[in-house]
């Protein structure tokens, strides 16, 4: 465990909760600026290839003639992918090269892009999306690792507010640079576009990690230890948690009896516990030390950013399908209705990373209310507006929210990571990156179920615009559920920080 920073004599209690931690790279400080910003691009081709993806969805399944399962897959089994081997990969680079690992990711995910871009048939685009996620689960974790390994202190909390600046627009950008790229190619093979883009990116990011990024290999003659045993069943774990997901469409042929591999799951994940504890006791690392969960500020952290991303992806894909095929939007116009999020988010998670060191968790609950007003006025305005109006008033509404997301990504990181030892920071960041893919895979399922099936379920009964009316507000519904969640996490990690901070001031002991 690190050493906590020395107390400042006047400071809020949530500032506690970042220590300065030592860098382990010695080298300079434009060299690690340098190295940072590598890192950065790759995890914003990375996030921008998971939204950008979900405005051209209904142009695939017509160039492609997939339905709304095939659809789902393309967008969640490369969720599911990416969350298997996001752990694994985080504990290799730990102990080994994070370099050699973005290599590795990024031409993996060169060849799986152009995979992509060829696709001749909706299977052949579902395998390429699948391996994608296993590019995309080998180069994230190392992002965080050696943002980790390359600050300390506020130096730590402002790289952080870049990171998640850079995540922030990606994540909300994505859809506008999605439809440009359909209106560019055409509405036939526009979606190609989408990956072909990917090329030239990552061919530059390969370049420049190894020009760039320092050597961080763990000179070592033991074997690398990635616990087999605990990746199988940690692999188990997340499958039978997510299929159920991955198939729910809202299609009234949706078979109910998938929701019993959520028994499996509980079987897994009890048996994977059990398995570690098993392991870490005989002397041995354990896939996921769960003495990290021991750290309130790391579990609460985690808690949060889960809910926060189960919420946000399905948002912007909600929101983009509303207006596409309900207000009967062109893509690019529908993408752009967001830039508004993704700028705003860009200012505040710069503001954010600066703030949190003296405002600590306010500053995140804060950001989750104004995610909160944004969903209600998303909701409103879809319901109440005059159509010719909506997407005008909606970018409004995604400026406030993306006002406050800036406000949670990046200082909740800072928060999460802060008194995690440094040689662990890849491993920590990929068990939150996991629970960011997960919740984003369940959001979006559980989003776009409910989207469809009041579509299926008010068809021919209602007119077309109150069917996607309301199609819209349940999708939100579930929306807005997950933000409330992350929001009582939030109050809840802050009344606790401040209770602390009270006992401390007091003189009293404190655990």
């Amino acid at each position: 465990m690190p050493e906590p920073a020395p107390r400042p004599t006047k400071t809020s209690s949530t500032a506690r909760a970042v220590p300065a931690t030592t860098a382990v790279i010695p080298i300079s400080s434009g060299a690690r600026w340098r190295a940072f910003w590598v890192c950065v691009s790759v995890a914003a081709i990375t996030i921008l290839d998971m939204t950008k993806v979900n405005v051209a969805l209904p142009s695939i399944g017509e160039v492609l003639d997939a339905g709304s399962t095939e659809l789902q897959l393309i967008v969640s089994g490369f969720v599911l992918t990416f969350g298997l081997v996001l752990v694994p990969m985080g504990r290799l680079g730990d102990q080994r090269s994070r370099r050699t690992l973005f290599v590795v990711g990024l031409s993996l995910y060169t060849v799986t892009s152009v995979i992509c871009a060829l696709a001749p048939t909706a299977e052949v685009l579902l395998v390429g999306r699948l391996l994608q996620g296993v590019a995309a689960g080998i180069q994230m974790p190392q992002v965080l690792g050696m943002a980790q390994e390359l600050f300390q202190g506020k130096e730590r909390a402002r790289a952080f507010g870049l990171f998640g600046a850079t995540i922030g627009i990606a994540t909300a950008f994505g859809p506008t640079l999605g439809g440009l790229l359909i209106a560019l190619g055409g509405p036939t093979d526009g979606w190609r576009l989408i990956f072909w883009m990917n090329v030239p990116l990552c061919l530059a990011a390969i370049g420049l990690a190894l020009w760039l990024l320092p050597d961080t290999r763990t000179r070592s003659q033991r074997p690398v230890q990635l616990d087999p045993v605990g990746v199988l069943l940690f692999g188990a774990s997340i499958v039978s948690l997510m299929w159920p997901f991955l198939f729910t469409t809202g299609a009234p042929t949706d078979n109910p009896a998938r929701w019993w591999l959520l028994v499996a799951f509980a079987l897994f994940v009890s048996a994977f516990i059990a398995w570690e504890r098993r392991y870490a006791a005989r002397g041995r690392n354990p896939l996921i030390p769960l003495g990290l969960f021991r750290i309130s500020s790391y579990r609460n952290g985690t808690l949060l950013q889960t809910a926060y991303f189960t919420a946000a992806p399905a948002m912007f894909l909600t929101t983009t399908l509303f207006l596409q095929i309900g207000l009967g939007l062109e893509p690019v116009y529908a993408g752009m209705v967001s830039i508004g999020f993704a700028l705003a988010s860009a200012v505040t998670s710069w503001v954010g990373g600066n703030l949190v060191s003296t405002h600590g968790r306010a500053v995140v609950v804060w950001g989750l209310a104004g995610v909160l007003a944004c969903v209600i006025g998303l909701v409103l305005t879809a319901l109440y507006t005059d159509p010719a109006w909506t997407p005008y008033i909606a970018a409004a509404f995604m400026t406030l929210g993306g006002a406050g997301g800036g406000l949670v990504i990046a200082p909740n990181q800072a928060l999460t990571l802060g008194d995690i030892p440094v040689k662990q920071g890849g491993l920590a960041g990929s068990v939150g990156q996991l629970g960011q893919r997960i919740g984003a895979a369940v959001g979006t399922a559980v989003a776009l179920s409910l989207f469809y099936a009041t579509i299926y379920r008010e068809s021919g009964s209602h007119d077309s615009l109150v069917v996607y009316h309301d199609a819209y507000a349940f999708g939100m519904l579930s929306v807005g559920v997950f933000l409330a969640l992350a929001f009582v996490v939030g109050i809840v990690d802050l009344t606790a920080r401040r209770s602390k901070a009270t006992r401390e001031d007091a003189g009293d002991p404190v655990p």
